[in-house]
C-alpha cells in the first residue's frame, strides 16, 4: 500500500473574516465537508464554506510542522499566502 500524502489547507467563510487551518490526507473529501448543512464541530462553528488554499506536504510530520507555521502567521501573512496561489479567493474545490 502506498504512503499517504498529507496536505495543509485554509478554509474561510463567505466574508473571508475567519480562517481555519488544518491537515488532511484526503483533500477532496475535506473540501466538501463544510458544504453539508449538518456539519458539526469546526465546520459548523466557523461556517467555513470555502477552501481557498492548500499545499501538499508529504508525510504527517512535515504537514504538522507546516500547519503550525501557518497558524503562527499573522493574518496579513496568511492573506498573502492565499493570494499567492488564489488571488480571487475562489473555492478551490470548485476550480479543480
Amino acid at each position: 500500500m502506498g504512503e499517504k500524502i498529507y496536505s495543509v489547507y485554509i478554509m474561510t467563510n463567505k466574508h473571508n473574516d475567519v480562517f481555519y487551518t488544518g491537515i488532511t490526507n484526503d483533500i477532496k473529501s475535506r473540501a466538501s465537508i463544510p458544504k453539508v448543512k449538518s456539519a458539526k464541530g469546526i465546520a459548523k462553528k466557523y461556517n467555513d464554506e470555502r477552501m481557498v488554499y492548500y499545499e501538499a506536504c508529504g508525510e504527517i510530520p512535515s504537514a504538522l510542522a507546516r500547519e503550525k507555521q501557518i497558524k503562527a502567521n499573522s493574518r496579513k501573512k496568511n492573506v498573502e499566502l492565499i493570494e499567492s496561489i488564489n488571488p480571487k479567493w475562489l473555492d478551490i474545490n470548485k476550480t479543480r
